[in-house]
């Protein structure tokens, strides 16, 4: 009998643990995150920062990066899948692909993540209002504040959340692996483009990723959390 009891107990710990884990991690994170965020708004990353961009143009003339014109070339085009007409574009016509095939689950889990994705990245640009480098010539358009790097945070939350999406109708763990290597790989190039761009400092693109991951985390855990025990075969796991 105390033997059953001490099983029991330790299940119990087990699941509670396994449980808490996760959202202990993510409040870790966003303490991390919110510490990056006043080091940025004091000023601390900018020296750094400014010898970044500094050091990926040529010494006597700014305006001009390293390497051959294709890399630039290159570099706008992958900027592009960042943007949220570009974001939008996909997200909706997925979600009209997981509506056709009755899964309102997934569709709502990108809806979530992408709208919140955007929303939280303009919030923070209001709240931090850091001015765009001055130091280099900007090779592409913009026209809002520097800090977080919309292209970086948005694109993470929502590649990460198709890469989810996509993976719950694979069985193969190589599958799985690939669609998120993919769209990890999308992801990095998009912010290393608004680098290379001059229009971002690197903390704003490392600020992006990490942010705009930590949101779709959490909207994957809460969809775990509500979903798990569906009976229509549904279930968000």
């Amino acid at each position: 009998m105390r033997r059953a009891i001490g099983n029991a107990r330790a299940r119990l710990s087990s699941k509670i643990a396994y449980r808490a884990i996760p959202f202990a991690l993510l409040l870790l994170a966003l303490a991390v995150l919110f510490y990056f965020s006043v080091e940025v708004g004091e000023g601390d990353t900018l020296a750094w920062d400014q010898a970044f961009l500094l050091a990926l143009r040529h010494a006597d003339d700014v305006a001009l990066p390293l390497g051959p014109a294709w890399i630039t070339t290159t570099m706008v085009n992958f900027t592009s899948l960042g943007g949220v007409a570009v974001l939008l574009f996909i997200t909706l016509a997925t979600i009209g692909l997981l509506l056709v095939s009755r899964r309102p689950v997934e569709a709502l889990f990108l809806c979530v993540a992408l709208a919140g994705g955007w929303l939280s990245s303009n919030t923070l640009k209001l709240w931090a209002a850091r001015p765009r480098p001055d130091v280099v010539t900007h090779l592409a358009a913009v026209g809002d504040a520097s800090f977080p790097s919309g292209h970086a945070m948005v694109s993470a939350a929502t590649y990460l959340a198709l890469a989810i999406v996509a993976s719950r109708f694979l069985s193969a763990p190589a599958q799985k692996a690939y669609i998120f290597m993919v769209a990890g790989t999308l992801i990095c190039t998009i912010g290393v483009s608004r680098i290379y761009l001059g229009v971002h400092y690197p903390t704003d693109v490392l600020f992006g990723w990490c942010a705009g991951s930590l949101w779709t985390f959490a909207c994957w855990l809460t969809f775990r959390r509500f979903f798990r025990h569906r009976s229509d075969g549904d279930a968000f796991r």
